[in-house]
C-alpha cells in the first residue's frame, strides 16, 4: 500500500473511532442526563495523554444500564488509608461499589437531581456476585442504626430473578419528609454477567488488597481523595 493510501486509511479509522465514542457517551444537561446510546454502556470521560503516555485528568468508568423508567449506574469507590506512627499504612475504611439510580423524565432523559445512591459493602458484593439464576437477595441500610434516630431514613435494595435476568429495585423511605422513592431497573442476563465480572475484578481493589500486594505502588500511603478524587470513598447519603 502506498503512503498516500495509508494516510487516508488512518484518517478514516480515526473518524470512525470518534463517531463510535460520541454515540456511546451520555450528555449531562443541567440536572438531566441525556442518553445517546441504545441500552447499556460504559460512561467515560475523554482521556488525554501526557508525553510519558500516562492518562492525565479525571477518569470516569461507570457501567450504566438505561431502561424506560430508570437508569442504573455502578462504579467502584476506592478505600481510604491512614498512616500509622510506625510508618506503615493501613486501610481506614473499605471501599464500596456505588449504585446510582436516576428516574426517567422523558425519552432517554434521566433526572440527576432526584438520583439515589446505594453503596454495596464487600459482603454485599459477595452476595451479589454469587447469585444463581433463580436466587434473590435484599439489603437494608439505615444511617442512624442503633441510635435514637433509627428508622428516619431507610434504604432497601432487592434483586429478584425474572425470565431473562433480574429486577434490581431500590426503595428509599424518608419518614422525616414523609416521602418514598422507588426505582426498578430490569437487568438482562448479559448485563448482569458484565456487572458480576466487573464487581469481582473490583473486589480486591476496594478491600485494599490490590495495594497490600503491590507495596511499590506510588499511591500507597497517599491521600486517595487527592490521588483519585472521583473515586475517593464517598457516602451513599450524600446527594
Amino acid at each position: 500500500m502506498n503512503p498516500r493510501a495509508m494516510v487516508k486509511l488512518s484518517q478514516l479509522l480515526n473518524s470512525r473511532n470518534k463517531l463510535s465514542q460520541h454515540k456511546l457517551l451520555g450528555e449531562s444537561i443541567g440536572n438531566c442526563f441525556k442518553l445517546t446510546s441504545s441500552a447499556a454502556g460504559i460512561s467515560t470521560s475523554r482521556q488525554s495523554y501526557g508525553a510519558d503516555g500516562k492518562i492525565s485528568g479525571r477518569i470516569f468508568a461507570d457501567y450504566s444500564i438505561f431502561k424506560g423508567k430508570a437508569a442504573l449506574s455502578a462504579a467502584p469507590v476506592l478505600p481510604t488509608f491512614s498512616k500509622l506512627d510506625s510508618g506503615y499504612t493501613k486501610v481506614e475504611r473499605r471501599g464500596t461499589i456505588m449504585l446510582t439510580f436516576r428516574p426517567a423524565i422523558g425519552e432517554r432523559k434521566y433526572d440527576s437531581e432526584k438520583k439515589q445512591l446505594f453503596a454495596l459493602s464487600v459482603t454485599e458484593i459477595g452476595s451479589f456476585i454469587s447469585l444463581g439464576p433463580q436466587d434473590s437477595c435484599e439489603f437494608f441500610h439505615d444511617p442512624s442504626m442503633k441510635s435514637r434516630d433509627a428508622g428516619q431514613v431507610r434504604k432497601s435494595l432487592s434483586i429478584k430473578p425474572i425470565t431473562d435476568g433480574y429486577f434490581i429495585s431500590l426503595s428509599v423511605t424518608n419518614n422525616v419528609l414523609n416521602r418514598t422513592d422507588r426505582f426498578t431497573v430490569p437487568v438482562t442476563t448479559a448485563e448482569f454477567a458484565v456487572m458480576r465480572a466487573a464487581f469481582s475484578f473490583a473486589l480486591p481493589h476496594i478491600m485494599g488488597w490490590a495495594h497490600s500486594t503491590n507495596q511499590h505502588s506510588n499511591n500507597v500511603g497517599q491521600d486517595f481523595s487527592k490521588v483519585h478524587p472521583q473515586l475517593a470513598a464517598a457516602s451513599e447519603w450524600d446527594r
